[in-house]
């Protein structure tokens, strides 16, 4: 088992910033690729951005390629997303989530365990 807990949301104008973490305990951390999704109201939960297990390689949405940055320190069992330029449309609650096989990160029913999420209001 991981656990996964998500910190770091709250609300933010548009063009702000947020930073969100998520710690992970349990199992090794090192040999999961970590993924960030969320799901906005009335929506389907969707994908944000992925790392591979080192580190070395990012995968992003395209709707938030340039503005979010996501990054893992496998020392401190963390991952980070890094938000700028946010936009009303970003509003969701953002989910991390560990996906041991790596089968497919783009998808959310790949992923083994997930955080109970962080609600992200941004206002316009």
């Amino acid at each position: 088992q991981v656990q996964l807990v998500e910190s770091g949301g709250g609300l933010v104008q548009a063009g702000g910033s947020l930073r969100l973490s998520c710690a992970a305990s349990g199992r090794t951390f090192s040999p999961y690729i970590m993924g960030w999704f969320r799901q906005g109201p009335g929506k389907e939960r969707e994908f944000v951005a992925a790392i591979s297990r080192g580190g070395g390689v990012a995968y992003y949405a395209e709707s938030v390629k340039g503005r979010f940055t996501n990054s893992r320190n496998n020392a401190e069992n963390t991952v980070g997303l890094q938000m700028n330029s946010l936009k009303a449309e970003d509003t969701a609650v953002y989910y991390c989530a560990a996906d041991r096989d790596g089968s497919n990160k783009y998808s959310p029913v790949a992923y083994d365990y997930w955080g109970q999420g962080t609600q992200v209001t941004v206002s316009s």
